[in-house]
């Protein structure tokens, strides 16, 4: 059928768009009001549209979607769960038992920076790239192995302390570093 006078069609609602109304992409023609993400609805430019084959999104709904899948991907910060993880691979230490220091690695040092990153976080010793980083205790960690070496708890700043090179939180620092004997809490431990 002709198409007497118009543009060309638009791909989202297949009416005809015309040249001031136009917004194009991969080839295609669409609405200002039709070019927005088929999986939230929102508005999208230039800057923050993400196609793939015909359909549209926007970059944080394609990456849900396309991007990489696991614990912390696609969803932002706001998926990042703050409760001890159950299957990441910290290790669980007996509250009741003396900490032990961290097992030193042979290759901190000598292991060669991955993707242009030569930081590598204490407790897994993968990489640690800057939109994950924490400093503590002098070191980049990794925001999910920011955690208290004895009971897991999620550490801050705040509450944050560190003993020969090993992250704690403030109370396990007190129960198995803090002075000991009568007044200080501790009665039952005289040394």
């Amino acid at each position: 059928m002709p198409n007497w006078g118009g543009g060309t069609k638009c791909a989202a609602c297949e009416k005809t768009v015309y040249h001031a109304e136009e917004i194009q992409c991969n080839g295609r023609s669409f609405h200002k009001t039709c070019f927005i993400c088929m999986s939230c609805r929102k508005g999208l430019d230039s800057t923050t549209v993400a196609a793939h084959e015909s359909e549209i999104y926007c970059k944080s709904c394609y990456g849900k979607k396309y991007g990489p899948k696991g614990y912390g991907y696609g969803q932002g910060a706001g998926a990042l769960s703050s409760d001890p993880p159950r299957h990441v691979g910290l290790k669980h230490h007996d509250v009741s038992s003396k900490p032990r220091p961290a097992p030193s690695n042979s290759n901190d040092n000598k292991s060669s920076p991955k993707f242009g990153c030569s930081d590598r976080c204490p407790r897994c010793s993968k990489a640690v790239f800057a939109a994950e980083k924490v400093m503590g205790a002098g070191k980049p960690w990794h925001k999910t192995c920011f955690r208290c070496a004895l009971c897991g708890k999620s550490l801050e700043s705040t509450t944050v302390t560190d003993k020969d090179g090993e992250l704690y939180c403030k109370v396990c620092y007190a129960k198995n570093f803090g002075p000991k004997g009568f007044g200080l809490g501790n009665a039952a431990m005289l040394d």
